[in-house]
Protein backbone atom coordinates (compact mmCIF):
# COMPACT_ATOMS: atom_id res chain seq x y z
CA UNK A 1 0.00 0.00 0.00
CA UNK A 2 0.91 3.07 -0.95
CA UNK A 3 2.42 5.53 2.37
CA UNK A 4 -0.25 8.78 2.50
CA UNK A 5 1.70 11.92 2.97
CA UNK A 6 1.55 14.52 5.56
CA UNK A 7 -1.62 16.12 5.83
CA UNK A 8 -1.13 19.40 3.94
CA UNK A 9 0.42 17.35 1.04
CA UNK A 10 -2.50 15.19 0.89
CA UNK A 11 -4.50 18.56 0.63
CA UNK A 12 -2.06 19.95 -1.95
CA UNK A 13 -2.35 16.31 -3.92
CA UNK A 14 -5.71 15.32 -4.14
CA UNK A 15 -8.03 18.57 -2.41
CA UNK A 16 -6.15 22.26 -3.75
CA UNK A 17 -7.55 20.90 -7.91
CA UNK A 18 -10.98 20.68 -6.59
CA UNK A 19 -10.61 23.95 -5.53
CA UNK A 20 -9.35 25.71 -8.26
CA UNK A 21 -12.81 27.14 -9.42
CA UNK A 22 -13.60 29.33 -6.75
CA UNK A 23 -11.84 32.16 -5.81
CA UNK A 24 -13.09 32.10 -2.26
CA UNK A 25 -11.39 29.22 -1.52
CA UNK A 26 -8.22 30.57 -1.75
CA UNK A 27 -6.41 28.03 -2.95
CA UNK A 28 -6.98 25.83 0.46
CA UNK A 29 -3.94 27.67 1.78
CA UNK A 30 -6.08 29.54 4.21
CA UNK A 31 -7.81 28.66 7.78
CA UNK A 32 -11.43 29.65 6.20
CA UNK A 33 -13.05 30.87 2.64
CA UNK A 34 -14.97 33.75 1.46
CA UNK A 35 -18.39 33.85 0.52
CA UNK A 36 -20.68 36.66 -0.87
CA UNK A 37 -24.17 36.45 -1.69
CA UNK A 38 -25.39 37.85 -5.26
CA UNK A 39 -27.78 41.01 -4.44
CA UNK A 40 -31.17 39.67 -3.72
CA UNK A 41 -29.81 36.44 -2.60
CA UNK A 42 -29.37 34.48 0.59
CA UNK A 43 -27.44 31.63 1.42
CA UNK A 44 -28.84 28.32 2.34
CA UNK A 45 -26.93 25.78 4.15
CA UNK A 46 -26.87 22.34 5.03
CA UNK A 47 -24.74 19.53 6.10
CA UNK A 48 -24.36 15.23 6.38
CA UNK A 49 -22.34 13.15 7.34
CA UNK A 50 -21.70 9.64 6.10
CA UNK A 51 -20.06 6.70 8.16
CA UNK A 52 -18.91 3.39 6.51
CA UNK A 53 -20.57 0.80 7.60
CA UNK A 54 -23.91 3.02 8.32
CA UNK A 55 -24.28 5.13 5.07
CA UNK A 56 -22.20 3.03 2.63
CA UNK A 57 -21.22 -0.62 2.72
CA UNK A 58 -17.30 -0.56 3.37
CA UNK A 59 -16.61 -2.39 -0.10
CA UNK A 60 -18.62 0.64 -2.27
CA UNK A 61 -16.02 2.12 -4.72
CA UNK A 62 -14.47 5.26 -3.71
CA UNK A 63 -16.09 7.46 -6.12
CA UNK A 64 -19.52 6.25 -5.62
CA UNK A 65 -18.79 7.16 -1.88
CA UNK A 66 -17.44 11.01 -2.58
CA UNK A 67 -20.23 11.30 -5.21
CA UNK A 68 -23.22 10.25 -2.59
CA UNK A 69 -21.76 12.21 0.34
CA UNK A 70 -21.56 15.24 -2.55
CA UNK A 71 -25.33 14.69 -3.61
CA UNK A 72 -27.38 13.92 -0.66
CA UNK A 73 -25.88 17.72 0.73
CA UNK A 74 -27.31 19.11 -3.38
CA UNK A 75 -30.56 16.80 -2.58
CA UNK A 76 -31.43 19.08 0.86
CA UNK A 77 -30.28 22.36 -1.58
CA UNK A 78 -32.66 21.02 -3.92
CA UNK A 79 -35.38 20.52 -1.58
CA UNK A 80 -35.12 24.37 -0.46
CA UNK A 81 -35.24 25.58 -4.18
CA UNK A 82 -31.40 26.45 -3.99
CA UNK A 83 -28.97 26.87 -6.65
CA UNK A 84 -26.05 25.11 -5.44
CA UNK A 85 -22.24 26.77 -5.47
CA UNK A 86 -19.70 24.79 -3.35
CA UNK A 87 -19.06 22.67 -0.17
CA UNK A 88 -17.03 21.93 2.72
CA UNK A 89 -15.63 18.45 3.00
CA UNK A 90 -14.02 17.12 6.42
CA UNK A 91 -12.13 13.89 5.92
CA UNK A 92 -11.95 11.41 8.98
CA UNK A 93 -9.53 8.32 7.62
CA UNK A 94 -8.41 4.65 8.94
CA UNK A 95 -4.87 4.11 8.94
CA UNK A 96 -5.40 1.05 6.04
CA UNK A 97 -7.29 3.91 3.43
CA UNK A 98 -4.94 3.65 1.03
CA UNK A 99 -3.64 6.65 -1.89
CA UNK A 100 -5.28 4.59 -4.87
CA UNK A 101 -9.03 4.84 -2.89
CA UNK A 102 -8.26 8.37 -2.09
CA UNK A 103 -7.44 9.37 -5.71
CA UNK A 104 -10.87 7.65 -6.83
CA UNK A 105 -12.84 9.85 -3.69
CA UNK A 106 -10.94 13.37 -5.14
CA UNK A 107 -12.13 11.91 -9.15
CA UNK A 108 -15.65 11.12 -7.71
CA UNK A 109 -15.95 14.88 -6.50
CA UNK A 110 -14.53 15.88 -9.46
CA UNK A 111 -16.90 14.30 -11.69
CA UNK A 112 -20.03 15.61 -10.02
CA UNK A 113 -18.19 18.90 -9.36
CA UNK A 114 -18.13 19.31 -13.33
CA UNK A 115 -21.78 17.84 -13.43
CA UNK A 116 -23.51 20.38 -10.86
CA UNK A 117 -21.56 23.29 -11.20
CA UNK A 118 -19.82 23.52 -7.34
CA UNK A 119 -16.42 23.60 -6.25
CA UNK A 120 -14.55 22.61 -2.93
CA UNK A 121 -14.33 25.48 -0.89
CA UNK A 122 -12.59 24.01 2.21
CA UNK A 123 -12.64 21.31 5.09
CA UNK A 124 -10.39 19.53 6.96
CA UNK A 125 -8.59 16.22 7.47
CA UNK A 126 -7.89 13.96 10.24
CA UNK A 127 -6.96 10.54 11.51
CA UNK A 128 -9.39 8.44 13.12
CA UNK A 129 -9.37 4.84 15.02
CA UNK A 130 -12.38 4.27 13.80
CA UNK A 131 -14.33 3.84 9.93
CA UNK A 132 -13.96 6.07 7.31
CA UNK A 133 -16.06 9.44 8.17
CA UNK A 134 -17.16 12.22 5.89
CA UNK A 135 -19.05 15.46 6.44
CA UNK A 136 -19.76 17.86 4.11
CA UNK A 137 -21.09 21.32 4.02
CA UNK A 138 -22.77 21.85 0.88
CA UNK A 139 -24.02 26.03 0.49
CA UNK A 140 -25.96 27.78 -2.19
CA UNK A 141 -28.10 30.82 -2.72
CA UNK A 142 -31.75 31.65 -3.35
CA UNK A 143 -33.99 34.79 -4.12
CA UNK A 144 -34.49 36.62 -0.91
CA UNK A 145 -37.76 34.58 1.04
CA UNK A 146 -38.19 31.84 -1.72
CA UNK A 147 -36.43 28.99 0.27
CA UNK A 148 -39.04 26.24 0.13
CA UNK A 149 -39.23 25.41 4.00
CA UNK A 150 -40.74 22.31 5.72
CA UNK A 151 -43.38 23.86 7.64
CA UNK A 152 -45.13 25.94 5.36
CA UNK A 153 -47.48 23.13 4.14
CA UNK A 154 -51.77 24.20 4.54
CA UNK A 155 -54.50 22.20 4.60
CA UNK A 156 -55.87 21.50 1.23
CA UNK A 157 -52.39 21.24 -0.64
CA UNK A 158 -51.95 18.13 -2.35
CA UNK A 159 -48.85 16.40 -1.61
CA UNK A 160 -46.54 15.30 -4.38
CA UNK A 161 -43.56 13.37 -4.67
CA UNK A 162 -40.33 13.40 -7.47
CA UNK A 163 -38.76 10.13 -9.21
CA UNK A 164 -39.81 6.68 -7.92
CA UNK A 165 -39.46 5.59 -4.19
CA UNK A 166 -38.31 2.42 -2.87
CA UNK A 167 -35.59 2.05 -5.30
CA UNK A 168 -32.91 2.93 -2.78
CA UNK A 169 -33.43 0.55 0.32
CA UNK A 170 -34.01 -2.38 -2.23
CA UNK A 171 -30.54 -1.80 -4.00
CA UNK A 172 -29.16 -2.00 -0.41
CA UNK A 173 -31.13 -5.35 0.27
CA UNK A 174 -29.37 -6.50 -3.15
CA UNK A 175 -26.49 -5.73 -1.87
CA UNK A 176 -26.63 -6.84 1.33
CA UNK A 177 -27.71 -10.42 -0.02
CA UNK A 178 -31.10 -9.67 1.83
CA UNK A 179 -32.65 -9.70 -1.75
CA UNK A 180 -32.09 -11.53 -4.63
CA UNK A 181 -32.43 -11.18 -8.15
CA UNK A 182 -31.28 -12.64 -11.95
CA UNK A 183 -32.58 -9.14 -13.49
CA UNK A 184 -29.30 -8.11 -13.96
CA UNK A 185 -30.62 -4.17 -15.47
CA UNK A 186 -32.73 -4.05 -12.83
CA UNK A 187 -30.05 -4.76 -10.23
CA UNK A 188 -27.91 -2.47 -11.80
CA UNK A 189 -30.76 0.05 -11.64
CA UNK A 190 -31.56 -0.32 -8.09
CA UNK A 191 -27.85 -0.68 -6.48
CA UNK A 192 -27.37 2.53 -8.30
CA UNK A 193 -30.54 4.62 -6.70
CA UNK A 194 -28.82 3.91 -3.75
CA UNK A 195 -25.02 4.04 -4.25
CA UNK A 196 -25.29 7.42 -6.56
CA UNK A 197 -28.03 9.34 -6.01
CA UNK A 198 -29.88 11.82 -7.88
CA UNK A 199 -30.07 15.52 -6.18
CA UNK A 200 -33.59 16.92 -8.23
CA UNK A 201 -32.07 20.49 -7.82
CA UNK A 202 -33.99 21.65 -11.01
CA UNK A 203 -36.78 20.89 -10.09
CA UNK A 204 -35.97 22.27 -6.95
CA UNK A 205 -35.61 25.74 -8.56
CA UNK A 206 -38.76 25.24 -10.72
CA UNK A 207 -40.95 24.46 -7.97
CA UNK A 208 -40.47 28.01 -5.88
CA UNK A 209 -43.29 30.07 -5.53
CA UNK A 210 -45.30 27.29 -5.84
CA UNK A 211 -44.43 24.31 -3.20
CA UNK A 212 -45.18 25.31 0.41
CA UNK A 213 -43.40 22.56 2.06
CA UNK A 214 -40.70 20.68 0.89
CA UNK A 215 -38.12 18.49 2.17
CA UNK A 216 -35.81 15.24 0.57
CA UNK A 217 -36.92 11.80 1.01
CA UNK A 218 -33.62 10.61 2.89
CA UNK A 219 -35.15 8.38 5.59
CA UNK A 220 -38.06 6.97 3.50
CA UNK A 221 -41.24 9.08 2.36
CA UNK A 222 -43.84 8.05 5.92
CA UNK A 223 -41.02 9.20 7.75
CA UNK A 224 -39.81 12.50 5.67
CA UNK A 225 -43.46 13.53 4.91
CA UNK A 226 -43.91 13.10 8.68
CA UNK A 227 -41.61 15.86 9.41
CA UNK A 228 -43.57 18.07 7.09
CA UNK A 229 -46.70 17.00 8.91
CA UNK A 230 -45.42 17.67 12.72
CA UNK A 231 -43.75 21.30 11.82
CA UNK A 232 -46.73 22.52 10.03
CA UNK A 233 -49.15 20.72 12.80
CA UNK A 234 -51.60 19.41 10.11
CA UNK A 235 -51.87 15.51 8.99
CA UNK A 236 -50.44 14.36 5.80
CA UNK A 237 -52.29 11.45 4.38
CA UNK A 238 -50.56 9.71 1.38
CA UNK A 239 -52.67 7.11 -0.90
CA UNK A 240 -50.47 3.59 -1.03
CA UNK A 241 -51.83 3.15 -4.45
CA UNK A 242 -50.59 5.90 -5.83
CA UNK A 243 -47.05 5.93 -4.52
CA UNK A 244 -44.52 5.53 -7.87
CA UNK A 245 -42.62 2.51 -8.71
CA UNK A 246 -39.92 1.83 -10.85
CA UNK A 247 -40.17 -0.78 -13.38
CA UNK A 248 -37.25 -2.41 -12.23
CA UNK A 249 -38.66 -1.84 -8.00
CA UNK A 250 -41.57 -3.69 -9.46
CA UNK A 251 -39.70 -6.62 -10.92
CA UNK A 252 -37.78 -7.17 -8.13
CA UNK A 253 -39.71 -6.51 -5.15
CA UNK A 254 -43.30 -7.25 -6.85
CA UNK A 255 -45.16 -8.80 -3.24
CA UNK A 256 -48.36 -7.69 -1.74
CA UNK A 257 -45.68 -5.53 1.05
CA UNK A 258 -43.94 -3.76 -1.62
CA UNK A 259 -45.87 -0.70 -1.68
CA UNK A 260 -45.01 -0.18 2.20
CA UNK A 261 -41.03 -1.48 1.68
CA UNK A 262 -41.80 1.45 -1.03
CA UNK A 263 -42.91 3.92 1.32
CA UNK A 264 -40.79 3.18 4.30
CA UNK A 265 -37.56 2.81 2.42
CA UNK A 266 -35.48 5.43 3.10
CA UNK A 267 -32.45 7.33 0.68
CA UNK A 268 -33.70 7.75 -2.33
CA UNK A 269 -33.54 11.20 -1.98
CA UNK A 270 -36.88 12.74 -3.95
CA UNK A 271 -38.39 15.46 -3.34
CA UNK A 272 -41.58 15.31 -1.00
CA UNK A 273 -43.69 18.31 -1.32
CA UNK A 274 -47.05 20.00 -0.41
CA UNK A 275 -48.84 22.61 -2.84
CA UNK A 276 -52.26 23.76 -3.89
CA UNK A 277 -54.15 21.62 -4.80
CA UNK A 278 -55.43 24.37 -7.73
CA UNK A 279 -51.52 24.14 -8.67
CA UNK A 280 -51.53 21.08 -10.22
CA UNK A 281 -50.74 21.92 -13.50
CA UNK A 282 -48.10 24.47 -12.80
CA UNK A 283 -46.48 21.48 -11.11
CA UNK A 284 -46.75 19.19 -13.93
CA UNK A 285 -45.13 21.85 -16.44
CA UNK A 286 -42.01 22.31 -13.35
CA UNK A 287 -42.11 18.50 -13.90
CA UNK A 288 -41.70 18.63 -17.37
CA UNK A 289 -39.44 21.80 -17.55
CA UNK A 290 -37.04 19.56 -14.84
CA UNK A 291 -37.11 16.41 -16.93
CA UNK A 292 -38.53 14.46 -14.13
CA UNK A 293 -41.83 12.73 -13.30
CA UNK A 294 -43.91 14.09 -10.41
CA UNK A 295 -46.86 12.13 -9.00
CA UNK A 296 -49.71 13.73 -6.81
CA UNK A 297 -50.04 10.94 -3.68
CA UNK A 298 -52.21 12.44 -0.92
CA UNK A 299 -53.57 15.44 0.28
CA UNK A 300 -52.30 17.51 3.61
CA UNK A 301 -55.69 17.62 6.10
CA UNK A 302 -56.29 18.90 9.45
CA UNK A 303 -55.07 16.96 12.62
CA UNK A 304 -51.64 15.50 12.88
CA UNK A 305 -48.70 13.00 11.88
CA UNK A 306 -48.63 11.08 8.94
CA UNK A 307 -50.68 7.81 7.60
CA UNK A 308 -50.40 5.68 4.62
CA UNK A 309 -54.19 4.67 3.33
CA UNK A 310 -55.08 1.27 1.63
CA UNK A 311 -57.79 1.62 -1.09
CA UNK A 312 -60.46 1.92 1.33
CA UNK A 313 -59.23 5.07 3.25
CA UNK A 314 -57.94 2.98 5.75
CA UNK A 315 -54.49 3.50 7.86
CA UNK A 316 -52.46 0.67 6.82
CA UNK A 317 -49.57 1.51 9.66
CA UNK A 318 -46.73 -0.13 8.78
CA UNK A 319 -44.71 -1.31 12.15
CA UNK A 320 -41.89 1.79 11.27
CA UNK A 321 -41.96 4.77 8.80
CA UNK A 322 -38.35 5.02 8.02
CA UNK A 323 -34.60 5.25 8.83
CA UNK A 324 -33.82 6.88 12.26
CA UNK A 325 -30.19 6.90 14.20
CA UNK A 326 -31.45 6.89 17.20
Amino acid sequence: MTERPHEFALIAELFAPLAAGASGALGLRDDAALLAAPDGYEIVITTDTLVAGVHFLSDTPADRVARKALRVNLSDLAAKGAEARGYLLALSLPGDVSMDRLHGFADGLAADQRMFGVSLYGGDTTATPGPLTLTITAFGFVPKGAMVRRDGARAGDAVFVSGSVGDAALGLALLNGERQTQDEAARDFLTGRHQVPTPRLALGRALRGIAHAALDVSDGLLADAGHIAETSQLRLAIDAARLPLSDAFVRVRGDDSARIAAATGGDDYEIVFTAPAEAAEAVQAAARASGVAVTEIGRVLPGAGVALLDAAGRDIAPEYKGFTHF
